[in-house]
């Protein structure tokens, strides 16, 4: 099966490493001509992923054109440009593999579902789940969820992306993979806020756990599976996001919790929190669902300015209630 991959950042090049393995050739489409440049000419990713020496049989292009021969389709660009970026690729019935984390703007659609408004006949797969990209480039070890509701294309996937050090898990669970990947940008947010502010590793291990609590209500109100949520792609990778520097995510939520505005911190970023675009969708989906995530509400709150004491007042003020509610 030969393998576009869509999206020349970290995590697509990644991916593009990923499909490479043995030789295998994939086509890496990027907006950069910096990207197309360095990994056709140096076989390194000098602008996202420096450093890491990759595949010769990866080629860059920045013509669509480039991957008609194509068999499926990786998808790794934001959420939020995923809708232009798809009404731009020819896809025809081919299998999009969609690889982004998070909720669209405007329609509160997951990602799977604006790909199917856009290409009916192409059968949808979502990748998901702790996975930094350096490390993936670098081959550590690295296990994933890959969802698909088709049984025999979800299993010719994993074998084709699957290798000694990257696991891939099936599931028939497109939207519980998907709302996991997405709510725990947000929720990585606020541990970094923890972090930030100074407010010690109790805060942060009540804040991943209620954290997890929000998650899973509002992925069972949109059609997801406890026992997906409780896997890689939603409790895993809540953990990792919520636990390092080294996630855009909590990166952005220490900036907050220092004091700093988002505006500020968000302004020279080359690469995209998710987290942040996210959050003030999520917020509005929940309502509609009917589902109360107050710690998806401070994180809100404190992107639109409101102090970090503020918010951490208003959260320990809440009801007492029982745990698991």
């Amino acid at each position: 099966m030969k393998i576009a991959v869509i999206g020349g950042g970290a995590w697509g090049t990644a991916l593009a490493q990923v499909a490479a393995r043995g030789g295998e050739p994939v086509t890496l489409w990027a907006r950069e001509d910096d990207v197309t440049t360095s990994v056709n000419a140096r076989h390194e990713n000098s602008l996202f992923l420096p450093g890491i020496p990759l595949s010769p049989s990866i080629r860059a292009t920045g013509d669509l054109a480039d991957i008609a021969d194509a068999e499926a389709l990786l998808v790794v660009v934001p959420a939020q440009f995923l809708r232009s970026v798809l009404t731009q690729v020819p896809v025809e019935c081919r299998p999009l593999v969609l690889c982004a984390k998070g909720i669209e703007a405007g329609t509160q659609k997951l990602v799977a579902e604006v790909a199917r408004e856009l290409h009916p006949d192409a059968p949808v797969a979502v990748l998901s789940g702790p996975t930094f990209a350096h490390e993936v480039a670098r081959g550590l070890p690295t296990a994933v969820t890959l969802a698909c509701e088709d049984d025999s294309l979800r299993e010719r996937l994993a074998e084709r992306l699957a290798g000694p050090a990257f696991r891939t898990y099936g599931s028939s669970d497109v939207a519980g993979a998907e709302i996991g990947g997405a709510v725990k940008n947000v929720l990585a947010i606020a541990c970094g806020v923890v972090e930030g502010a100074g407010l010690g590793l109790n805060a942060r291990a009540a804040l991943i756990a209620r954290g997890f609590a929000e998650m899973t209500r509002f992925g069972v109100a949109r059609g997801g599976r406890p026992e997906t949520l409780a896997g890689l792609s939603g409790l895993g990778d809540l953990v990792l996001t919520c636990s390092s520097i080294n996630s855009r995510n909590f990166s952005l939520g220490v900036g907050l919790g220092q004091g700093k505005s988002a505006a500020e911190l968000l302004a020279d970023r080359r690469t995209v929190a998710e987290g942040a675009a996210t959050a003030p969708v999520l917020r509005e989906a929940a309502r509609a669902a009917g589902v109360d995530m107050p710690v998806t509400q401070a994180v809100c709150a404190l992107l639109e300015g409101t102090p970090v004491g503020q918010v951490v007042d208003a959260l320990l003020s809440r009801p007492l209630r029982e745990e698991h509610v």
